[in-house]
C-alpha cells in the first residue's frame, strides 16, 4: 500500500527548495540527463514522488546521491522548477533521514541550531586548554625553539584526536548502515547473494577515493582518455584536490601526531612540511575556489547556497588560515602568539569535524560512493534474476 504524506511539501522546504511544485511533468529534464536509461525516467521520477508526498519512495531511493548536480535538467526547465536544486534539497533530507540522532535534521533546519552547537563545541576545547594547558614557555635559547608539546603535549591531543575518530566513525558507518537498511533491506522482493557484494566492492573503493562521478556530470559520459584530451572537468581536479588535502591532513592528525607536531623544525623538502605544505595548499585554494563559485553564481550548481554550505567553506578556510598562522609564528619564534593560535585553531576544527563529517556535508563523501555501490548491487542482483 503506498503511502502519501500530505505535509511532505512543507517539510522540504525546511531543507532548502520550494519550487519543485511548478513542474507539469513535460520530461525536459529526463532527456537532458546522463543518468536517465531505460529503466529509471531520471530525475522526473523523484519530482513525481516529491509533488505527490511519496515519502518512503524517497527515502528508499539511491537517486539523489547519483546525482551529481551539472545543472542541466534546471537551466532546460521550461517551468522553472529547478529539478537540480531538489536534487541537492533530497540530500539534506535523506541524510536526515539516516541519522538516527536527529542532529542531522537539526543542523539542516535552524541555523541557530548549527551555530550553538558550533559555539558550544568550541567552548569546550577552551574550557579544556584553560584548565589543563601546559607550561607557556617563552624561553627561545634552548634548542627546539617554540615549545609546543611543551603546552599541549603531542599524547594528550593524540588521544583526544582518537576519541574523536571513534565519535565520528561510530555515528557516520551507524548512519551508513541505516542507509542500506532502508535502501537495500527494505525491498522484500530483492534477494542479493552474498558473493554479488565482494565483487561489486571495487565500485565503492574506487569511487570513494576518487569522487570520479564529478566529472561525469561535467562532462557526460564519455572516456577517460576524451577527459583527458578536453580537460573539461576543472570541478572535479578541484574537488579531488580539496578531499585528498583534507585527508592527508586528517591522517596526519590522527594517525601520526607524533611525527607531525613536532617541536623540531625541519627543512623544507622534508617529508613532514612537503605533506603538510600539500594538504594546506589543496584546502586553501579549493575553499577559496568554491568561495568564488558561490558568489559569482556563473554555473548552475552554484548559484544555489544553502546556509550549511557557506558554514563548512568558513570553517574550513579557518581551519586551514588559523593552521598556516601557527606554523608561521612557530618557526618564527613566536611562543605565545602560537600557543593562543593553536587554542583558535582546534577551537574551529574540532566543531567543524564533529558536525560535518557525521551530519552534515562531509558525509555526503560516504553516501555518494556507497549509493553508486549499492545500486550495482541491485542491478547485479536483477541481472542474474533475469538469466534465471
Amino acid at each position: 500500500m503506498t503511502k502519501i504524506s500530505a505535509d511532505f511539501y512543507t517539510e522540504i522546504k525546511k531543507f532548502g527548495t520550494d519550487d519543485f511544485q511548478a513542474c507539469f511533468n513535460c520530461g525536459n529534464c529526463t532527456a537532458v540527463c546522463n543518468l536517465t536509461d531505460k529503466d529509471n525516467a531520471f530525475p522526473r521520477k523523484l519530482i513525481r514522488y516529491s509533488v505527490l508526498g511519496l515519502e518512503d519512495e524517497i527515502t528508499a531511493s539511491l537517486d539523489p546521491w547519483l546525482c551529481y548536480y551539472c545543472g542541466d535538467c534546471t537551466t532546460t526547465c521550461p517551468r522553472e522548477a529547478n529539478p537540480g536544486e531538489l536534487m541537492m534539497t533530497l540530500r539534506r533530507y535523506l541524510s536526515s533521514s539516516y541519522d538516527w540522532t536527529g542532529l542531522a535534521r537539526k543542523f539542516y533546519t535552524s541555523k541557530v541550531f548549527e551555530l550553538s552547537a558550533i559555539a558550544f563545541l568550541a567552548l569546550v576545547i577552551l574550557l579544556l586548554f584553560v584548565f589543563f594547558h601546559g607550561p607557556m614557555t617563552t624561553d627561545l635559547t634552548s634548542e627546539g625553539g617554540v615549545k609546543l608539546n611543551t603546552f599541549a603535549p603531542w599524547k594528550t591531543i593524540e588521544a583526544g584526536d582518537w576519541l574523536m575518530a571513534g565519535f565520528l566513525s561510530f555515528f557516520l558507518l551507524s548512519n551508513v548502515f541505516n542507509m542500506f537498511r532502508k535502501v537495500i533491506l527494505s525491498r522484500k522482493d530483492l534477494k542479493i547473494p552474498m558473493a554479488i557484494y565482494f565483487t561489486e566492492l571495487k565500485h565503492l573503493v574506487f569511487h570513494f577515493i576518487s569522487q570520479w562521478r564529478f566529472s561525469d556530470c561535467e562532462t557526460g559520459k564519455t572516456s577517460f582518455l576524451t577527459k583527458l584530451k578536453t580537460g573539461n572537468y576543472n570541478y572535479w581536479v578541484v574537488h579531488f584536490f580539496l578531499m585528498t588535502s583534507y585527508v592527508t591532513l586528517f591522517t596526519m592528525i590522527v594517525g601520526f601526531l607524533g611525527w607531525f607536531q613536532t617541536d623540531d623544525i625541519h627543512s623544507w623538502w622534508h617529508p613532514q612540511r612537503l605533506l603538510g605544505y600539500y594538504a594546506t595548499v589543496g584546502l586553501l585554494f579549493g575553499t577559496i575556489y568554491f568561495f568564488v563559485l558561490r558568489i559569482q553564481k556563473k554555473n548552475e550548481k552554484s548559484k544555489n547556497s544553502h546556509y550549511t554550505d557557506w558554514t563548512f567553506l568558513i570553517l574550513l578556510f579557518l581551519t586551514t588560515f588559523t593552521g598556516i598562522l601557527v606554523h608561521l609564528f612557530r618557526i618564527n619564534g613566536l611562543p605565545m602568539a602560537t600557543y593562543y593560535l593553536y587554542v583558535i585553531h582546534l577551537m574551529i576544527l574540532f566543531p567543524m569535524l564533529m558536525i560535518e563529517v557525521p551530519f552534515s556535508k562531509w558525509s555526503h563523501l560516504a553516501y555518494r560512493p556507497f549509493a553508486i555501490y549499492f545500486s550495482n548491487v541491485i542491478k547485479a542482483t536483477e541481472a542474474v534474476s533475469k538469466k534465471k
